[in-house]
């Protein structure tokens, strides 16, 4: 079980992120325009699973518009933000900061995910969100890169889950 700091206290998640090398679990979430995902709908794609508590935090809005700017030429890659926040909020932010490269998926119809990718919170006030995480999957939908982001207040290391697929971040060779 793992755990994340928010406001000096430190809540518990249920389980862990999935496994480096391990097939990721599949995902039932739904897309801004109210239609159910699964991981077959990205086939073949890599994906970076950028989830979050909510796309109105300020970290996490700034990490989502972080991996739509890294996201661009880069067809092969689905840049995901997942949370608990409805549709209509994911639409709203990705036409707000005019974001092209990011699909915003939400878990609200479906339960499961939080459980499964082990980023469900499970006391405290945030109970029922997500905690902050990149889990990024090959085209086999394997998992190469996971990172637990302990305190909610700090950013993923962008660069950690970009190498992991091979792309170079800031001049990397």
């Amino acid at each position: 079980m793992a755990t994340v700091r928010y406001e000096d206290s430190v809540w518990r998640t249920f389980g862990e992120l999935p496994a480096v090398g391990s097939r990721a679990p599949d995902v039932s979430l739904v897309n801004t325009k109210l239609q159910d995902v699964t991981l077959a709908n990205f086939m073949g794609k890599r994906k970076v699973f950028n989830i979050f508590v909510s796309i109105d935090r300020p970290i996490c809005a700034k990490s989502v518009i972080e991996f739509d700017r890294y996201g661009e030429g880069h067809d092969d890659v689905a840049m995901l933000a997942v949370s608990y926040d409805l549709p209509f909020a994911h639409r709203r932010f990705q036409e707000e900061h005019d974001l092209h490269n990011m699909i915003g998926l939400s878990a609200i119809r479906h339960a499961g995910f939080g459980e499964n990718y082990g980023v469900q919170i499970i006391e405290g006030p945030l109970t029922g969100m997500f905690a902050r995480a990149i889990v990024v999957l090959d085209e086999n939908n394997t998992v190469v890169h996971r990172e637990h982001i302990e305190d909610i207040t700090n950013e993923p290391d962008y660069g950690a889950a970009l190498r992991a697929l091979g792309i170079s971040v800031n001049g990397d060779q």
